[in-house]
């Protein structure tokens, strides 16, 4: 092997080292999780596991149950959010909606209907910022003004679920999550679904959740897709006739979960 060879291989060892799947000292991390198979539930490894579980974060429930947890990301509303109420309103399957300050500007009567329809409403930030690189007056002006944007249009206070932008955070972000009273809400299930300009049907869709679906899965869906709305009716059925019952995380709140996860 010449010196270039080495050089390349060093680099791929190291990128390897600090891929998303990873080391909890990473200096940022960008949460992703193996894909699971046969209803099992994934395993992000021992060090995520623990820097989740000492940090009131979250990213799955109990492996004991045939529980789900439905978590919608909307960033802008694109015409698929009615859809997507419809058919949760439909299924009598409760959601917990992760928004920015766009949607709810924008929206305020979708985010109105949320809270009627027994959904939550969960803290995006307001610009999306990555908050692994912000100030803490930054951070907390960003839930601040989610915050009282909320109480602006219902009249109510925002429940302390954050969902930081693109998964990224880092214990510093954690710290500054859990001292405003936060619970860090990631993920065990998702795809690519997000990318507008690349959708692939309802069905893709439904394969893709039903491929993944395990005992106390979080499922992250984006609103903006639609194969999402068009397939939420059939994901919904599914993941009933499957066995499984949808609930709120407020109800994962009130579960003292199996420790460690294996």
């Amino acid at each position: 092997m010449n010196g270039f060879q080495k050089l390349i291989s060093l680099a791929l060892s190291v990128a390897i080292c600090l891929s998303p799947q990873m080391l909890a000292s990473a200096k940022t991390i960008g949460w992703g999780i193996p894909r699971a198979a046969n209803e099992e539930q994934p395993w992000p490894g021992q060090e995520f596991d623990e820097i989740i579980r000492a940090n009131d974060a979250y990213y799955i429930g109990s492996p004991d149950e045939k529980v789900v947890y439905l978590t919608f990301d909307a960033g802008f509303e694109n015409g698929n959010m009615p859809a997507i109420l419809d058919a949760l309103k439909n299924e009598g399957a409760p959601a917990l909606f992760f928004l920015t300050g766009h949607f709810m500007e924008t929206h305020p009567e979708l985010v109105k209907r949320m809270v009627d329809e027994g959904h939550l409403v969960g803290n995006h930030t307001y610009h999306h910022p990555d908050l692994t690189k912000v100030s803490r007056e930054k951070f907390n002006q960003e839930l601040r003004l989610m915050e009282e944007k909320y109480k602006e249009i219902t009249g109510l206070e925002m429940v302390r679920y954050l969902r930081p932008p693109e998964g990224h955070f880092n214990q510093q972000m954690l710290d500054w999550a859990k001292e405003e009273g936060y619970y860090t809400i990631l993920w065990s299930l998702a795809y690519v679904d997000w990318k507008t300009d690349q959708q692939k049907g309802e069905r893709h869709a439904l394969d893709q959740v039903m491929g993944r679906i395990h005992p106390g899965a979080i499922i992250l869906l984006h609103s903006t897709s639609s194969d999402n709305g068009k397939a939420m009716d059939d994901i919904l059925k599914a993941i009933r006739e499957k066995g499984y019952a949808c609930k709120s995380m407020q109800y994962l709140m009130s579960q003292e979960l199996p420790e460690p996860f294996e």
